[in-house]
């Protein structure tokens, strides 16, 4: 993300698809890519970081928005000033990232961020529903997959 494209549409977008280079169901993670992980990077326009920085930034994020205990101390978001209003800002990956969770976290919007609940799925998703009440990251596949398991447990004979 460049630093004049500060909205909360993308910082979501920048967060969940950081949040997303890690993939349970398909068994793949994009920081082990590095040709990938250069593509990644690329599109966002963003620089490459210490791969263990950007693994625990990764890690301590997705459990943070699972509602896990998490903790990124240790990691800072440059501050800059333009036109006389300072903002959070970051070329590198993991100061990027950070600051438009910050920016989220500020604005009230951090808890829509949100973790599938499906240990098979773990997907990091964006709640855009009225009242933050979204559950799982699709209700056509692990929404429906869990209500189905439920349902047969329910009608199960004893």
């Amino acid at each position: 993300m460049r630093t004049g494209e500060a909205t909360p549409e993308h910082d979501a977008d920048l967060l969940l698809d950081f949040l997303n280079t890690i993939d349970l169901e398909e068994h793949t993670d994009l920081l082990d890519d590095a040709h990938g992980w250069r593509s990644w990077l690329t599109a966002h326009g963003l620089s490459d970081g210490d791969a263990a920085r950007v693994r625990a930034v990764r890690d301590g994020l997705r459990a943070a928005a699972a509602g896990e205990p998490a903790s990124l101390a240790g990691f800072a978001v440059p501050v800059e000033v333009a036109g006389g209003v300072p903002r959070l800002a970051g070329a590198e990956v993991t100061e990027a990232v950070l600051a438009a969770a910050v920016r989220l976290a500020v604005l009230g919007e951090w808890e829509r961020v949100k973790i599938c609940p499906a240990d098979d799925c773990r997907w990091a998703f964006f709640d855009r529903s009225r009242n933050r009440s979204r559950t799982w990251c699709s209700m056509r596949v692990c929404g429906n997959r869990e209500k189905a398991r439920a349902w047969r447990e329910r009608t199960r004979p004893e």
